[in-house]
């Protein structure tokens, strides 16, 4: 990525620039140069700490307040809802079609993209303008601390983010110690309805599947978030489905599955909900999505 070209200076702030000269010997020695690898192995680099950022998903909204840059985030995209201030940013879009020129005019200077999210040709764009686009895409645990540690270096708030990144790696470790001896529990996490909807193993997800001792009936598929169809769920006959469904509170998917009694999840009533909030985005709330899904399938265990 090239972030050499800036967009045009104002008369204002080319003013205050020159003003700035001449004060110089009496301010403060200017930061160095910042860099960080994106998670599309870009090496991006700001010539001082990020002040005004945009973040063009939700996850990555979350992931820049977690870092400590919370009052630095410019543009958010639609659904960004946490924190709840988060709610109050001007939004610029969808992550799947940004307002460039409404997310233009708030003159960031960092934007926070979504690999397989956000419209190529829209971030390049950005890149044109001189707008460094820093990608994320956490795929493991590792990886959700890792990008709440290099947005906080590239924000400057380095001492919040690395708090925040060992809490929730010291978290993941104490429910990863706690169910490794449990006894596996096959599962079918469903994203979607229609089309119907899963994970695989690679998928965070899975991983989390396999955290609380789950063995995911789909986790050996090739793609990511795979297609499947209910025949396939009734086929691998899952001990427990878990559901995140349309919103925070909505579990209509589950009821659906009550229409097949011979399904072992529905005999022992292991049909669970966790708000998607906290299991479908790659924050530090996955901590939360995590325990409250682990508890889900010690429930199951007791079913048995």
């Amino acid at each position: 990525m090239s972030f050499l070209s800036r967009p045009p200076v104002s008369p204002a702030r080319h003013a205050l620039a020159v003003f700035g000269l001449a004060l110089a010997p009496l301010a403060a020695p200017a930061r160095a140069e910042v860099c960080a690898v994106d998670d599309s192995d870009q090496r991006v680099c700001l010539d001082r700490p990020a002040e005004r950022i945009a973040t063009l998903s939700p996850g990555a909204t979350e992931l820049a307040y977690a870092a400590g840059a919370g009052d630095k985030v410019v543009a958010v995209v639609s659904y960004s809802d946490y924190p709840p201030e988060a709610k109050q940013v001007t939004s610029v879009g969808s992550h799947t079609r940004l307002d460039l020129e409404r997310l233009i005019a708030l003159e960031p200077d960092l934007a926070i993209g979504w690999v397989t999210g956000n419209p190529d040709e829209q971030l390049a764009k950005l890149d044109t303008l001189g707008i460094p686009v820093f990608m994320i895409e956490p795929r493991t645990f590792e990886g959700v601390s890792s990008a709440i540690e290099r947005l906080a270096a590239l924000a400057g708030t380095e001492s919040r983010g690395r708090a925040e990144a060992q809490a929730f790696r010291q978290g993941m470790a104490e429910l990863a110690e706690r169910y490794a001896e449990a006894d596996p529990v096959p599962v079918f996490y469903q994203v979607w309805d229609e089309p119907l909807m899963t994970v695989n193993d690679a998928h965070l997800i899975g991983e989390v599947i396999s955290l609380c001792g789950g063995r995911n009936v789909f986790g050996g598929l090739e793609r990511l978030v795979p297609r499947i169809g209910t025949e396939a769920v009734l086929a691998a006959n899952p001990e427990a489905i878990v559901a995140g469904g349309m919103g925070e509170e909505n579990r209509d998917w589950l009821t659906a599955w009550e229409a097949y009694p011979e399904l072992t999840a529905v005999e022992r009533d292991n049909l669970f909900f966790v708000p998607p909030s906290l299991i479908q985005r790659p924050t530090p709330r996955l901590l939360e999505g995590s325990r409250l899904f682990c508890e889900k399938l010690e429930e199951a265990r007791s079913h048995r």
